[in-house]
């Protein structure tokens, strides 16, 4: 049985559908003091004939973890003989270190918070896979970048597919390999001063070219803005951002199409507008 959390209901229908799983309704309440409630009587009707629950939940704000958390803990009292928790998108996986003295780790915090009612856990394209050994047993990372080379238009011009730093090389020539053609590069980053940063493209030469900016996740999109406008002056083709993860947050898609990008592909690890493709059959593979 497939469980949603209420950020990530489409994807958990899809799942369902891929896994010719039933789909189980949930519900979700808040109480007047503020106190959330996420319940699933559908199971709980099931009694013990629940072997296995999968929990869908995107943890893209607070709420949602702890939603994660009551999700877990209902199938449990159920009676589900196993309780599967997938991340699509885990929140708090980039403070995977003690910025200073004193500060959390907040993903391993929350991993072990999540650990604690699931046998086990799946997470989409974490920014750090390392993050996975902070759940007890290790999380399984899921990589579903290659889903990102699907929504692009047939026919790119002599295509580049760019990553945001030379670390994430990867990310790119996963894309690039499941679109078919291109070359791979990465932007580098000078920094002059404490606010002064260089972002140039790494080698390739991009004039006339349409390319295709790939990163796991964009938040406010203020980097890769930035980095779309050095294309521009370089007298780039088309320019498209891929992500992993939506996230979108703020004014991110005013920045981006200010600079020039033409289409934001994402997918429903978070759902927004510009989720264009799902990575429900990814995930169907690991379970």
């Amino acid at each position: 049985m497939i469980i949603s959390g209420s950020a990530s209901q489409s994807l958990a229908a899809t799942l369902a559908r891929e896994l010719e799983e039933p789909l189980a309704a949930v519900e979700y309440d808040r109480f007047p003091d503020g106190e959330l409630l996420a319940a699933v009587p559908e199971v709980a009707e099931a009694e013990a004939n629940v072997d296995r629950a999968v929990v869908v939940a995107s943890t893209v704000s607070s709420d949602a973890h702890l939603e994660v958390l009551q999700l877990q803990d209902a199938a449990r009292e159920a009676g589900a003989n196993e309780v599967v928790t997938v991340l699509p998108y885990m929140g708090y996986g980039r403070q995977d270190k003690a910025f200073e003295p004193g500060h959390p780790i907040s993903a391993r915090a929350v991993a072990r918070a999540i650990s604690t009612g699931a046998d086990r856990v799946l997470t989409v394209n974490p920014h750090e896979e390392a993050i996975c050994d902070f759940f007890d047993p290790s999380a399984t990372a899921v990589d579903a970048a290659d889903r990102l080379a699907e929504p692009l238009p047939d026919g790119l011009e002599d295509p580049v597919f760019l990553s945001p730093d030379e670390g994430a090389i990867e990310l790119a020539e996963t894309v690039r390999d499941a679109y078919g053609t291109g070359e791979t590069d990465y932007f580098e980053k000078t920094r002059h001063s404490g606010t002064e940063v260089e972002i140039s493209p790494s080698d390739v030469a991009v004039a006339d070219r349409d390319v295709v900016v790939t990163d796991d996740i964009i938040a406010t999109g203020s980097t890769m803005s930035e980095a779309v406008e050095v294309l521009q002056e370089r007298d780039v083709g088309r320019v498209f951002v891929t992500c992993v993860h939506p996230l979108l947050a703020r004014d991110a898609v005013t920045k981006l199409s200010k600079a020039g990008v033409e289409t934001i592909y994402g997918t429903d690890t978070i759902e927004r507008q510009h989720s264009a493709v799902s990575v429900a059959s990814t995930i169907a593979e690991k379970l």
